[in-house]
């Protein structure tokens, strides 16, 4: 066990009162508790597993403003979510950055009854899209922006203007659009930082992650998973931000209130991680945002120097781990190919796949696609009052939190101190318009090479010498992998810092290793031997720990343990010599438009 998390248990053992206690580790439980923390109470963040290892480690890593919910009229939703977007651009520059989003068109008129279609139910599923009514919605996604724009305005395109930027799209293609949105690098670790930022601006708060909650006489039993050791908890309120499993939890919280209608149900998303240089290319640093046969809008864009392509949007009856199916794969790949019929794409170039159940509001719709991403909360009555955080998406995690949290500081009696709005997320704090110049100060500073500078300035912004100060004191010279410039040294640092309690939080949440196919057989035992050092594991418990991670590379991210092994080749990926770029040779806030 950490120092950290030792400290962290033995301030609930001195003292198991709450103000409040969230439920639920995900972005919408992390940004409750800081928004209840900053003001003044005393917040219990729990997780049973890992902090943002559900849904909130599966979106299609976008920050957008919902272009397509202007179909289904959810202006309001719209309007939150491009105030959400560009607060996010402002406070967490150095991971949410802007997207330039190409829209294929095919045809003129279709598609402009689409959203009286859906209100007066003649057609649950969309028809296509085509020109007018793609340029009314952007119009309108403008407008809603013109007093405060950030990013620039939508353009229109010529088919012979598509073609001479995009040759390789769809020849079928008449014209296309551009707008812009964003796209977020590293969520999992932004919701690190939110936590540590909550621990340093309200020591008074505590989150947790690998414990369990449950009702024990007038309050709650807090289990930690790792030791066996209990501890009682009594909150004056309950927030379950528990996602998908939001109606599981609040029949475990309070077992006797009466059976009640499902808040939420689930869509499953699953997403592609591809290794195809050809294909990174062809998208020239922008986003393609199509739509498939199905009336099922796809997207892909450049990421982290491969490609990410998704998505799926299956119902699920009940909450659970899922993964990517074969048969949702085959789906993706099939109309990542109809968009880009003239380069060739097959299994072979997925590195990694990654799936979630989106937590949405009870619904009677039909296609998953008319079913609302908004948010709104149920409270519950009980012997502790419960606050249900129903539906959100990452975006508006934000302001989900805040408008949560006013509903809790009414019952508590207590006030608002402070907004959120335009407060900074770690490395976001200082960050310099022109990452450069960090990068400069790095390795005059330490003596790094350009490439560690990228990738320190890459992950942790501002707070990067910080973590180079840290892994100077060590042998840094010592990389997971060959080809990636996560070092030994930089494990350590995380362990001690982000709440690491299991391997699979480095190589799946603290790190990119595993999204962007570079982890090996070889890497995963370097990573557990490093964290056995440590925090004092025994040889068994590294050799668990090696297999926990193989099996959930095997069963739930498509990644064999054979393929894992013919990674640990020196000078392979996967099955062939790795032909595209491990890390990319420009910055991607440049091929995503920062400087547009």
């Amino acid at each position: 066990m950490s120092e950290q998390r030792a400290d962290l248990l033995d301030e609930i053992r001195r003292d198991g009162a709450f103000d409040v206690l969230v439920v639920g580790g995900g972005i919408n439980g992390i940004g409750v508790y800081r928004e209840l923390a900053l003001q003044g109470l005393r917040v219990l963040l729990v997780e049973r597993n890992d902090f943002s290892s559900g849904c909130s480690a599966a979106p299609s890593r976008m920050i957008h403003g919902g272009l397509r919910y202007l179909e289904n009229g959810e202006f309001a939703l719209v309007r939150e979510s491009l105030r959400e977007r560009d607060a996010l651009l402002a406070n967490a520059p150095h991971m949410v950055r802007p997207l330039p989003t190409t829209i294929p068109i095919r045809s003129v008129f279709s598609g402009l009854l689409n959203g009286a279609a859906g209100f007066m139910k003649w057609s649950e599923k969309p028809a296509q899209r085509g020109a007018l009514a793609v340029k009314l919605g952007l119009a309108l996604y403008d407008w809603t922006t013109r007093r405060r724009r950030v990013l620039p305005a939508h353009a229109f395109r010529s088919a012979r203007a598509t073609f001479a930027k995009w040759p390789d799209l769809d020849p079928a293609l008449r014209f296309s659009a551009t707008y812009y949105d964003a796209w977020i690098s590293y969520p999992e670790r932004l919701c690190i930082e939110l936590i540590c930022d909550t621990r340093r601006l309200a020591p008074q708060s505590t989150a947790l992650n690998y414990v369990e909650l449950r009702p024990e006489g007038e309050g709650f039993a807090l289990h930690d998973r790792l030791s066996g050791e209990t501890f009682a908890v009594k909150p004056r309120a309950l927030v379950n931000a528990a996602g998908a499993w939001l109606d599981r939890a609040a029949a475990e919280l309070d077992p006797a209130r009466p059976k009640s209608e499902p808040m939420v149900e689930g869509t499953k998303g699953s997403h592609l991680i591809l290794d195809n240089p050809r294909l990174y290319q062809a998208l020239g640093g922008h986003m393609i945002f199509f739509e498939n046969a199905d009336g099922r809008v796809c997207i892909m864009f450049p990421y982290l120097g491969r490609v990410l392509v998704g998505a799926t949007d299956i119902r699920v009856k009940q909450p659970g781990r899922v993964r990517c199916e074969p048969e949702e794969a085959a789906y993706i790949l099939e109309a990542a190919r109809a968009a880009f019929p003239a380069i060739p794409l097959s299994l072979d170039d997925v590195v990694y796949s990654y799936s979630g159940i989106r937590p949405l509001p009870k619904s009677g719709h039909a296609f998953t696609g008319r079913i609302s991403r908004g948010h709104f909360i149920q409270r519950i009555e009980g012997r502790v009052p419960q606050f249900c955080m129903v539906g959100g998406k990452w975006t508006t995690f934000r302001a989900f939190a805040e408008d949560t949290a006013d509903a809790v500081l009414a019952e508590l009696g207590a006030e608002r101190r402070q907004s959120t709005l335009d407060l900074a997320i770690g490395g976001g704090a200082g960050f310099p318009a022109e990452p450069r110049h960090l990068e400069t100060q790095l390795v005059a500073a330490f003596g790094l090479t350009g490439e560690r500078a990228r990738h320190l300035v890459d992950r942790y912004g501002s707070q990067a010498g910080d973590v180079a100060a840290f892994c100077a004191e060590r042998a840094d010279d010592v990389p997971v992998e060959p080809h990636a410039q996560t070092t030994l040294a930089e494990i350590v640092y995380l362990a001690r810092r982000e709440f690491v309690v299991h391997a699979a939080d480095i190589v799946f949440r603290r790190t990119a290793l595993a999204v962007r196919g570079d982890i090996s057989r070889r890497g995963v035992e370097a990573i557990a031997s490093t964290l056995g050092a440590e925090l004092n594991w025994g040889p068994d418990r590294i050799a668990a720990e090696i297999q926990a991670v193989t099996n959930d590379l095997s069963t739930y991210h498509g990644v064999s343990r054979d393929r894992l092994e013919r990674r640990s080749k020196p000078g392979m990926n996967d099955e062939d010599q790795c032909q595209g770029p491990h890390e990319p040779h420009v910055h991607e806030w440049e091929l995503s438009g920062r400087r547009a």
